[in-house]
């Protein structure tokens, strides 16, 4: 049964006066003041329905008249479960395979499953309150709040994933919400080669080049998976080292036991907090004695930052980059270091980037949905005021299916990397048979 099934299942027609009723409390309901995040963090589950129950009898007996002969135990029970969970989303949140939820206005819902996005045409929210007494209910327990001050906010609820909520005015045709779920448990790289996301030898190379301290960035665009291929390179980082990871949101799964997450944070409501950025926090690890530096994501002059790390001894550093391709990585690092506002001579931000990356890995959501990784490239030095760039490994499109499936394999251009070579000269053993030109989709050889 599909999700769509169920909840429609689940979710009887409700009788016009009924749903009538719904409305009115809804909109009463959204009038009132929020509970506080304090509130929110001393109650259980139990304690929260009887607090939200303690409401509804008082708006139910203020608007007595109005709602006339309706059957008062089915609106409370209705409105309870509306209102202590998260109404249509509920049965979505829970449905293995589910990636992505979004919400713009009550009326429209659209989930993607598997790289395909569709929309579920019969769940709705019963009104625009009904859609914003959801969106409040998902905030609160996380400390945030909408409001006509305050239409926007972004969070990370208690199961990992990522919600974002955009009102009225700034979102006219309703409240949108916005959810991304990660996968319970973290993908490991024998999942993504059998997902098809990369070949076994590249998946050889880069457990090499995190083991062995190369500087990485990730780059692609959003949705792309950056963030789960990361945090399956980050699983690669040896036991024995010291890890702190910094991101907007904590999404990393890392399961190493010296591990210290650090999270970027806004300023709290009415100014309280003082806000604590990326670039803040990555300032402070260098303090921390990290052995390894992973942040979720470089957006802004924090940039400067990391890689003024990479370069002052803090080798196999990890980081995501939105970018096109690996010669616009290049080009947004550019950009980042430059919003630092410091006067770098471009020649000098060049020999910066080239001396402390040492491999850009480029991923893709591909038009059938899938995610592949489609270039693996080395940079090899600077020439004049370019950066060279060597591609290791790629992956070449042969067509499209019937069914809109993508064809194509992953190939290996048979040559070692620059990065290799001074492993070999550090004392790594390394198998060179990973960058035969034949051995770009062998089967899965075990690492």
């Amino acid at each position: 049964m599909s999700s769509e099934e169920s909840l429609e299942r689940t979710q009887a027609v409700a009788p016009p006066s009924l749903t009538r009723a719904k409305r009115l409390l809804h909109r009463s309901y959204a009038k009132l003041p929020d509970f506080t995040p304090l509130e929110y963090r001393d109650w259980d589950d139990k304690q929260l329905r009887q607090q939200v129950l303690a409401r509804l009898r008082q708006l139910v007996e203020e608007h007595a008249a109005q709602l006339g002969k309706v059957d008062t135990d089915s609106l409370l029970s209705a409105l309870l479960n509306e209102l202590t969970r998260m109404g249509p989303l509920q049965q979505l949140m829970k449905e293995e395979g589910v990636t992505e939820v979004m919400i713009n206005g009550p009326d429209t819902l659209y989930v993607e499953k598997a790289g395909k996005l569709r929309r579920l045409k019969r769940l709705t929210f019963n009104s625009e309150d009904h859609l914003q007494a959801t969106a409040r209910q998902i905030l609160a327990p996380l400390g945030k709040s909408i409001s006509g001050g305050q239409p926007m906010a972004d969070a990370r609820m208690k199961d990992g994933s990522r919600v974002n909520v955009v009102a009225p005015p700034l979102s006219p045709n309703g409240t949108t919400i916005t959810i991304r779920r990660f996968a319970p448990k973290p993908y490991t790289g024998h999942d993504l080669t059998r997902f098809g996301t990369l070949s076994p030898n590249m998946l050889r190379f880069l457990h090499l080049a995190v083991h062995e301290r190369a500087n990485i960035i990730v780059a692609g665009g959003t949705g792309s998976g950056k963030t789960t291929l990361l945090n399956m390179l980050s699983g690669f980082i040896p036991e024995r080292e010291r890890i702190v990871t910094i991101e907007d949101n904590a999404e990393l799964q890392l399961k190493q036991e010296h591990l210290v997450c650090l999270e970027a944070r806004e300023s709290g409501l009415g100014g309280m907090e003082e806000t604590v950025s990326i670039r803040d926090l990555v300032k402070n690890a260098l303090r921390m004695r990290p052995d390894r530096i992973v942040v979720g994501e470089c957006r802004g002059a924090e940039a400067l930052d990391m890689l003024q790390a990479m370069n002052t001894g803090h080798d196999g550093s990890l980081t995501t980059l939105h970018a096109n391709s690996p010669r616009d990585v290049l080009a947004r690092l550019e950009t980042l270091i430059m919003m630092a506002g410091y006067q770098l001579p471009i020649k000098a931000i060049r020999q910066q980037i080239a001396s402390a990356v040492q491999v850009i890995v480029h991923q893709a959501r591909l038009s059938d949905g899938t995610r592949k990784v489609i270039s693996i490239m080395e940079i090899t030095g600077i020439q004049e005021e370019t950066i060279l760039l060597q591609e290791l490994f790629g992956w070449q499109r042969t067509g499209v299916a019937e069914d809109g499936t993508n064809q194509g394999r992953f190939i290996c251009r048979g040559m070692i990397p620059k990065v290799v070579q001074l492993m070999r000269e550090r004392g790594a053993t390394v198998d060179l048979s990973m960058f035969a030109q034949a051995g770009g989709d062998d089967a899965l050889r075990p690492i």
